[in-house]
């Protein structure tokens, strides 16, 4: 039993490492999580990241993706293959009860990074958000023990609300591997024909506008997930406040460089991160009746409601503490098991 804990602590710490040098921004704002959440954290963060980096990586993207739902399939029966990540999913997942839905949900917005999908309307960029971010929000929820809809729905609207963001930002990077995030509805109100934009990518104030509303539209589900952070455990809501505060500062810096995520990729220097750190430190004490408090009861964004349904879900088992310490333990004994015989 010690050998499979050592050897799960390894893989976590693997997982760390490629967290540090993967998103700084989510690195940093993990920091303020306490060890019992940021360790299963980093686990589903590791995974999320190498199933992307596996699909865009490949010179076969749909065989990628195949392959992506035979290594859950694996993880689900509790005999993951040799790679960290999906040792270190397994166990969260068990622990944790992370529904298939979730992690199914995930690899199908990044099936449609590699298929080209067009997103007409904002409310269909929702559903790509919901998909590849809206399901970690949902993960995270579950990681800090939080299981009421609406906090749920408010942990989703963020990862949409990140997103958002991201996608704001990356327009040119995007663009260079041939994919368009933008809502053609609001491009043509612009007086843009997105597809002669693709083949010529290039920032005037047209497209400025376009992204402009996106950020605007990120801010108005920020505000919407801020609502959320207090129904979270109080040592959980500084590091979901300062991720909310950093990728929300990436928006209006974005701002003050003129918009121009063509030519320019927006970066938040590290010294303001630490400042928005320190800040979210001081801001997670909501006193009962606050308006922050009344908007916790917003149904949730149409695009999300089927992942907060998933990990709502009341039929899923509740095993106590106990027994889902002691089923982990036998799943890091059983990998222990499987690398000493590999």
């Amino acid at each position: 039993m010690i050998a499979a804990l050592e050897s799960h602590d390894a893989d976590l710490e693997a997982c760390r490492t490629l967290m540090r040098g993967g998103s700084k921004s989510f690195f940093t704002a993990s920091l303020l999580l306490p060890p019992r959440v940021r360790a299963p954290a980093t686990g589903l963060y590791a995974f999320c990241r190498v199933a992307d980096d596996a699909i865009d990586g490949s010179a076969e993207p749909a065989i990628a993706v195949q392959q992506l739902r035979q290594r859950l399939d694996a993880v689900y029966a509790g005999r993951p293959g040799p790679e960290l990540a999906d040792r270190a999913l397994t166990c969260v997942v068990e622990r944790h009860q992370i529904p298939r839905l979730l992690l199914d949900a995930l690899i199908e917005g990044f099936e449609w990074d590699v298929t080209g999908r067009h997103y007409e309307t904002i409310e269909d960029l929702h559903a790509y958000g919901a998909r590849v971010a809206g399901t970690v929000g949902a993960m995270m929820a579950l990681v800090m023990e939080t299981r009421g809809p609406q906090a749920l729905a408010r942990a989703c609207e963020l990862g949409v609300a990140m997103q958002l963001t991201n996608i704001a930002r990356d327009v040119g990077e995007d663009a260079a591997m041939g994919r368009l995030y933008l809502p053609a509805q609001w491009m043509r109100e612009a007086g843009l024909d997105p597809e002669a934009w693709r083949a010529r990518p290039v920032f005037d104030a047209r497209l400025g506008t376009v992204v402009q509303r996106l950020i605007d539209e990120a801010e108005r589900l920020y505000a919407r997930a801020e609502c959320g952070v207090p129904a979270l455990p109080r040592d959980c809501r500084p590091g979901i406040q300062a991720a909310r505060l950093v990728y929300g500062e990436i928006g209006q810096a974005l701002q003050r460089a003129g918009l121009d995520s063509v030519n320019h990729r927006t970066v938040v220097p590290r010294r303001r991160q630490l400042g928005l750190v320190v800040r979210s430190l001081l801001s997670t004490v909501v006193p009962p009746g606050h308006p922050l408090t009344a908007g916790g009861a917003l149904p949730p964004l149409a695009a999300v409601r089927f992942l907060v349904d998933a990990a709502a879900d009341e039929r899923l088992p509740q095993r106590t503490f106990y027994q889902r310490t002691l089923r982990v333990l036998e799943l890091l004994e059983r990998q222990q098991r499987q690398r000493e015989m590999a």
